[in-house]
């Protein structure tokens, strides 16, 4: 296929598996592929991927005028332990607080606990208390003593310390002693880079605060130099494009900047997937949404109400909470590539371990030796062996079918084909329990949205997943299986900035909000301007944190300034969110924690093509097995591009296309809607 050259832009998401690329050309065509991940150098597939789209699609890298990257690097550095040896500075007598924590614990019967704080970040002997100290309204009681700064430094360099967390007690007030402190780390030693929590996360809450510096300060070496590996390499290719890279918010950042923020790179992929979600929907005017994102080794679910995605303003990386304002996303252990395992009671368990790109499933060829979810996925036929990835992989059935007897039906005294369902049943069963945790535990009916599938395996257990949560419709994107990648190209650029107020909000007024909220805008207009961003093409918004006085958590309420009553109508805004969340709201008195602004570009809007062809649509038959009283049942495979928009067909039915299939079972229908969207809905017979 050759193509002609025009302006693109190009959506890059490294998986743990796939590395997927979507490009979206100036005519509105769309490519999308996938190629296997490098986890020992994660930008390699990016690089070979560029160059295949170079030199198979006549694509020139100088008329690529936007390449956005949604990448794991940073979660993963956390993972599996390859951050920077960090050396930490606080104020003097606080220099355990990474350690203490909050009172809170999840494991409060153990007879041996384990830690549950991020000890690991900055252990005891890395952790320096400096004489200095700034009162809770900025004013400097204890002036900083450099001797100590300098004393600390020292110990932290013979402990070979390559990276420096500091968070001092209220600097999020007054930063004046931590500038001081980086200004004499890299007058005396230049090497080494420097977080600064009046930078990271300037709002109140000593321990979130020195932990999410600390994570910062983890991952900045290994980010930094990933991102700026990355960005010589494109370089070389002559991009026409600054590399762009997702943040955990939804919002692309310059890499620059995030080399400046790397902790706001957690779950950067996830937060890819949901804004094309987001984007797809909105073709055919779908804004409320859950998203089941299936790839290779893991499930992410994600919730989209009134055409918004849910933010929270904390994450979970490794079991530590994380004070980075990220979209909710909850992954579970739950992919393709899930082992499927018997536990020391016979019963059948499917992930959290998985086979990866490397070895892979059994089927796949490459020595691997579990049986997995893509297994009995071939087993039962839902998958053509022949056209795994576009037919970028050749699977082996028997292989497939060897392992699940070997390991999983032998040992239970079923047939493969049991086995092989029992694998679907067991997975779709804890993908449906994630389901449910980002709607009912949050107030939402998921009975009230769509469902729609997305990743490598999303397509072919949504109906699955949807029937058990008496969902009744379905939606499949164009491009599945690269959505992550092709959300990159909808996301805005987005900066926020945030800082702690703690008042009453019956004590302040409008122009007192106003002149903190407007400060904060032109922090976030001048990151955007260093990015050469026109302001003209970005618009503001802003919001607060609400909690009752005496509460320990907060909303987030967004505000309007134009609005009549402004604060009246954030008040109100509360009582009805904290119903929704908690079940419960009093007409109480309420505190405004935090003031937050957030600039950013408009949304790219997605196309409504319609789909033409005058090709068959079907192109094969296949024996497919859902139903063991019924058994193998002749079923139709459609070529998902020669479907036509407006054309119907019940099943059950596969649908196959380069970069995932989609199942229909029986009792449900299929139909193409505007823009290539595939609707399912469940029907009565």
């Amino acid at each position: 296929m050759i193509v002609k050259k025009n302006i693109c832009r190009v959506g890059v998401d490294v998986g743990g598996t796939f590395t997927d690329f979507s490009c979206r050309l100036s005519d509105d065509r769309r490519l999308g592929f996938k190629i296997p991940s490098t986890p020992g150098d994660p930008s390699q597939a990016v690089i070979q991927g560029l160059g295949e789209l170079i030199e198979n699609y006549n694509v020139d890298p100088g008329q690529i005028d936007l390449f956005a990257h949604g990448t794991t690097v940073a979660t993963n550095a956390v993972l599996e332990r390859k951050g920077a040896t960090v050396g930490l500075i606080t104020t003097s007598g606080f220099r355990d607080v990474l350690e203490i924590g909050r009172q809170m614990r999840q494991q409060m019967y153990s007879v041996r606990l384990e830690p549950e704080t991020p000890i690991f970040l900055a252990p005891g002997r890395r952790r320096f208390g400096v004489i200095e100290r700034i009162g809770p309204d900025g004013e400097i009681i204890t002036p900083l003593d450099e001797s100590s700064v300098l004393e600390a430094l020292k110990s932290l360099r013979t402990q070979k310390v390559t990276s420096v967390a500091v968070a001092l007690l209220f600097s999020f007030v007054n930063p004046v002693h931590e500038i001081r402190i980086r200004e004499i780390i890299l007058n005396n030693y230049p090497d080494l880079l420097v977080s600064l929590s009046s930078e990271v996360d300037p709002v109140f809450r000593e321990y979130e605060r020195t932990v999410v510096t600390a994570f910062d300060a983890y991952i900045k070496p290994t980010v930094d130099q990933y991102l700026s590996n990355l960005s010589s390499a494109l370089d070389d290719k002559k991009l026409g494009a600054r590399l762009q890279i997702m943040q955990s918010r939804g919002g692309l950042a310059g890499a620059e900047t995030a080399r400046i923020r790397p902790v706001r790179l957690f779950l950067s992929g996830p937060a890819g997937g949901v804004m094309g979600a987001l984007s797809e929907g909105k073709i055919n005017n779908f804004k409320d949404l859950i998203t089941v994102d299936i790839g290779g080794t893991s499930c992410d679910i994600a919730l989209i109400s009134d055409a918004k995605p849910l933010i929270r303003q904390e994450g979970v990386i490794d079991k530590y909470m994380v004070r980075v304002p990220m979209v909710d996303v909850n992954a579970i252990g739950s992919g393709g590539g899930s082992i499927a395992w018997l536990d020391k009671a016979g019963g059948l368990k499917v992930g959290p371990y998985s086979a990866g790109s490397e070895p892979g499933p059994a089927c796949y060829g490459r020595g691997g030796v579990e049986p997995t979810v893509t297994d009995a996925s071939l087993v039962l036929g839902l998958i053509d062996p022949e056209y795994f990835a576009g037919g970028r992989f050749k699977l082996d059935a028997g292989k497939a079918y060897e392992i699940i007897l070997e390991k999983i039906a032998k040992p239970l005294s079923l047939s493969v084909e049991e086995a092989a369902l029992g694998i679907h049943r067991v997975l779709n069963a804890q993908m449906a329990e994630g389901i449910r945790f980002v709607s009912i535990k949050q107030g939402f009916d998921p009975r009230d949205f769509v469902l729609m599938g997305l990743g490598g395996g999303g397509p072919l257990h949504a109906c699955a997943l949807a029937s058990e949560l008496n969902i009744q419709k379905v939606l499949v994107p164009r491009q599945p299986g690269v959505l992550s990648a092709a959300g990159l190209l909808s996301a805005p650029i987005e900066h926020e900035v945030s800082a702690s107020f703690g008042k009453a909000l019956k004590e302040v007024s409008l122009p007192e909000i106003i002149k903190r909220l407007e400060a904060l805008s032109t922090e976030a207009r001048s990151l955007m301007k260093k990015e050469g961003v026109s302001l003209k093409d970005t618009e503001t918004c802003f919001s607060l944190d609400i909690c009752y006085i005496g509460q320990g958590y907060h909303l987030e309420i967004g505000i309007n300034l134009e609005a009549d009553d402004p604060l009246g109508k954030v008040y109100r805004d509360f009582l009805s969110l904290h119903d929704r969340v908690y079940g419960h709201s009093v007409e109480s008195d309420v505190r405004i924690v935090n003031l937050r602004a957030i600039q950013r570009t408009p949304v790219f809007e997605e196309k409504g093509q319609p789909q033409l062809s005058s090709k068959s649509s079907v192109k094969e038959t296949r024996q497919i097995l859902s139903d063991p009283r019924i058994g193998f049942v002749e079923t139709k495979v459609f070529d998902r591009s020669n479907l036509i928009t407006g054309q119907e067909f019940l099943g059950p039915a596969i649908v196959d296309q380069i970069d995932t299939t989609t199942w229909v079972p029986q009792g449900w229908s299929a139909s193409v809607l505007e823009g290539s969207i595939l609707f399912l809905e469940q029907v009565d017979y």
